[in-house]
């Protein structure tokens, strides 16, 4: 039989250089990754060093007797120290980030899917206006969005929170690009069966855009989860604070003095884990609904 061998477009990038050099590009790439990593070790460390500690040796990786005193103060448990409100800045970050990340999953498919199969006038003009609003920067809706939750009586409410952030045009845009790789005889064969347009939706369609989905999860959550200039509009009373704004507050020096490193690095370590955690756990299903363009396998 005739010898075959692989296609060279199947072997890695690296491979196809002599050992010496991979080596070398294995290790630029371990010290850029090292790199990269090293402010989020710094941070890990400086959580757990006292405040003298940390103000004389920021840049120290190891502490000089470490201690969870920054973590009890955040939590609550720390005594004769006055404590931060960190629980409720954490509860509402909660609530509003599963709220707004249901919401947009909801709100962004369906009007996604309006948009790619849909036929009604001014379709073409509506997905228009929603690709304008992905090109209107954020901060030029600051006063506008404050003045309507003013005028709806929704200011410094957790309504007021919520109900803006519900749609996204980007989750929109996203949704419309994948349904509309979806075959339409896929769907025509469920018309035949007697289905009507929402049952399509919800039956068929949507459980193939798992992908999707989880993509549209991701940054949903993500960016309800580090949301800060909507709040900064939408709330005044420490009571709504969340992470983004009371970690605001704290490192502006408006709930203590002193430098207090090892308190502020440990709330943003907190505050940071989540959306770490959701990434690494849904990253295969991210990078592949990322395009938004091919179907589940």
């Amino acid at each position: 039989m005739p010898h075959t061998d692989r296609p060279t477009e199947d072997r890695p990038v690296l491979g196809r250089f002599p050992v010496p050099l991979r080596a070398l590009g294995y290790a630029a790439l371990a010290g850029f990754a090292l790199l990269y990593l090293l402010p989020f070790l710094l941070q890990l460390m400086t959580s757990f060093k006292t405040d003298p500690d940390a103000a004389a040796h920021p840049m120290s990786l190891l502490p000089d007797g470490g201690t969870l005193s920054a973590y009890r103060r955040l939590f609550g448990l720390a005594e004769g120290v006055e404590n931060v409100p960190f629980p409720r800045w954490l509860g509402n970050s909660v609530l509003v980030a599963v709220l707004v990340t249901a919401g947009r999953v909801l709100f962004d498919s369906m009007a996604g899917y309006a948009l790619a199969r849909l036929r009604f006038p001014g379709r073409r003009l509506l997905f228009l206006f929603v690709l304008a609003v992905m090109a209107v920067p954020g901060v030029v809706l600051l006063i506008p969005k404050f003045l309507v939750l003013k005028s709806f009586g929704l200011f410094d409410t957790y309504s007021g929170m919520v109900l803006p952030l519900l749609v996204d045009a980007a989750g929109i845009f996203i949704m419309k690009q994948f349904f509309e790789s979806v075959p339409r005889e896929i769907e025509e064969a469920a018309r035949i069966d007697g289905a009507g347009t929402f049952r399509i939706f919800w039956s068929v369609v949507l459980p193939m855009s798992r992908p999707s989905l989880i993509t549209l999860t991701v940054l949903s959550f993500q960016g309800s989860w580090n949301e800060f200039t909507h709040f900064l509009v939408s709330t005044q009373s420490s009571e709504h604070d969340t992470l983004t704004t009371g970690l605001a507050h704290f490192v502006s020096g408006g709930l203590g003095s002193g430098t207090q490193y090892p308190l502020k690095l440990a709330a943003a370590l907190i505050a940071t884990v989540p959306v770490a955690i959701l990434f690494f756990c849904f990253q295969r299903h991210f990078v592949r609904g990322a395009g938004a363009g091919s179907l589940k396998e």
